[in-house]
């Protein structure tokens, strides 16, 4: 069976999803869900967002695309083009029992990728901020909206925020 393509992003008003390699916010919240949306799964992103991250996330394999060919990853697997990306993802996918591949970004990732998403797992985040880093645009011809929550935003968490699963009409 051949996993789902899923991308999971947290996006500001005004679409963006990063200022200088970092989120421009802090949702506590947020993060949690996306420890449990991922958990079990391969991850797909790119250097930067791995780099920004800073370490290997504990749960969870990780492909990373990079065309930087002095890059390295110690124990992370490494990826120079898309299809291999996606080759890798599915490989580990298949070795620990996922229905799913997760982009988890940054945005050329998601770019690179959005025309082979099946499903897309988005924190809408109430701020417009500044940031160099945009999800890309979607089609609403494309998207449907299946599902949105208003979670309570909490002492942790630096904004109002809404969670929505779209799916690829």
């Amino acid at each position: 069976m051949t996993p789902k393509l899923v991308f999971v992003a947290a996006v500001a008003r005004n679409g963006v999803i990063g200022a200088q390699e970092r989120t421009p916010w802090r949702l506590k919240s947020d993060l949690r869900r996306f420890r449990e949306l991922t958990w079990g799964k391969p991850l797909l992103m790119g250097r930067r967002t791995f780099e920004s991250i800073g370490r290997p996330l504990p749960g969870r394999k990780t492909v990373v695309l990079s065309r930087d060919a002095e890059f390295r990853a110690q124990g992370e697997h490494l990826a120079r083009s898309p299809e291999e990306a996606l080759d890798a993802a599915a490989r580990l996918a298949e070795s620990m029992g996922a229905s799913e591949i997760i982009v988890a970004g940054g945005a050329q990732i998601y770019s690179a990728f959005l025309a082979r998403a099946d499903v897309i797992h988005l924190t809408e985040v109430a701020l417009n901020v500044a940031g160099d880093a945009r999800f890309p645009a979607l089609d609403p011809g494309e998207w449907r909206e299946t599902w949105r929550e208003t979670p309570r935003r909490t002492d942790e968490d630096e904004a109002d925020f809404h969670y929505l699963r779209l799916e690829r009409r």
